[in-house]
């Protein structure tokens, strides 16, 4: 090495550190001492080090001694005393260590939350069993409703009772309900109102058997039951009853079902701003964007060609309604589901969940739909 790259060349040797070193004091050259350069011999340059002292410095700036007063080497040449054994009896004092530079962690995929092989897989059975149902035979199709009906409602009662201990009477709620459907489609609006007057009576004196207490609660509960499930439910019996009731029912089942996909496609695809985080975190504004986008261009497209005396204008009207009736619906099983502190109301449907999970957004729907379509077209 050329000692120009330390500064200028030294006129004597550094001895070792005496009591005056371990004062922080440096001996001065040595009389008769041999300058250092590279004409020194080797014994002297084994006792030579024209290099300075610079002692080490903390992490908090202040100096550190090796534990015997002298301050330790420091240089390009002299390694770091902590990267070997230290002295017996000294401390040992590493120094500051930077971290190796981690890898970023990859993103993460957007997942849909679902087994979608699954849920395609029975939304296409469920599909053509009521495809065939509606335009074979209407009578067929209403048994089909009060099937959905009853199991529905155990669903529900059994959630009930096992995440609140409410004990609403399953039994006059599935005979009330399959009779509901079963009245509205016969005998319209008149028929659904006194249906459901009966089943709730039929509750209240149901529960009469049972101890009275939690009487309240559970007649409340079958009340609700009984209006939340099969009285919405009559009305897409009472759609049927038209003369092109088969495309009625389609198109409120093309719609509804559209303002879901719509949603959960836009939402799971762009959906940055969420729409009601403390009921629904899953759901965005983006999504609703998208429910009610792709609810009206169906609409306007079902009223057009598939209701007898419909108008396209009438569809972007009903599909916004859909949209909007569909996501409140949605959003109130999720209330519900969130004050029992389950994710399903049942497993009866892989991908789905119970039958409940695919009525919510078609039950409070229902009434919109037939209200509009009675108001645009008549209700015959």
């Amino acid at each position: 090495m050329n000692d120009s790259s330390w500064g200028a060349p030294q006129t004597g040797y550094w001895g070792p550190p005496d009591q005056g070193a371990a004062q922080g004091h440096v001996r001065g050259p040595v009389q008769g001492a041999v300058p250092a350069g590279p004409a020194y011999d080797a014994r002297d340059a084994q006792q030579t080090r024209p290099m300075p002292i610079v002692s080490d410095v903390s992490a908090d700036g202040g100096n550190q001694d090796d534990g015997r007063g002298a301050a330790r080497l420091s240089g390009p040449l002299f390694p770091d005393e902590s990267t070997s054994a230290p002295a017996s009896g000294a401390p040992r004092n590493p120094e500051p260590m930077h971290d190796a530079p981690q890898p970023a962690p990859a993103p993460q995929k957007k997942s849909a939350g679902r087994d979608l092989g699954a849920a395609i897989g029975v939304g296409v059975g469920l599909g053509a069993v009521i495809i065939a149902s509606l335009f074979v035979y209407k009578a067929v199709f209403v048994g089909v409703i009060a099937v959905a009906v009853v199991v529905g409602l155990w669903e529900l009662t059994k959630r009930l009772d096992e995440r609140k201990g409410i004990r609403a009477p399953l039994v006059p709620l599935a005979i009330g309900g399959a009779a509901m459907v079963v009245a509205g489609y016969v005998r319209g609006v008149e028929g659904a109102w006194v249906a459901m007057a009966l089943t709730a009576l039929a509750v209240l004196v149901w529960r009469m058997t049972e101890p009275p207490e939690g009487y309240l609660k559970d007649v409340t509960a079958g009340v609700f039951a009984a209006f939340y499930v099969p009285f919405l439910a009559t009305f897409v019996a009472m759609m049927l009853t038209a003369e092109d009731g088969p495309w009625r029912v389609l198109t409120f089942l093309l719609l509804t079902v559209v303002s879901d996909t719509g949603a959960y496609a836009v939402g799971w695809r762009f959906g940055r701003h969420k729409l009601a985080p403390r009921i629904s975190p899953g759901k965005t504004r983006e999504g609703l964007l998208g429910a009610v986008t792709f609810a009206m261009a169906v609409g306007a497209l079902c009223m057009q060609f598939l209701v007898d005396g419909g108008s396209w204008w009438q569809g972007l009207l009903l599909g916004l309604a859909v949209a909007a009736s569909a996501t409140l619906g949605d959003l109130g099983e999720s209330m519900i589901k969130r004050d029992l502190g389950i994710k399903d109301m049942g497993t009866l449907l892989p991908g789905h969940g119970g039958i409940m999970d695919r009525l919510d957004s078609l039950l409070p729907t229902a009434p919109v739909v037939w209200l509009l379509l009675v108001a645009f077209v008549g209700s015959s």
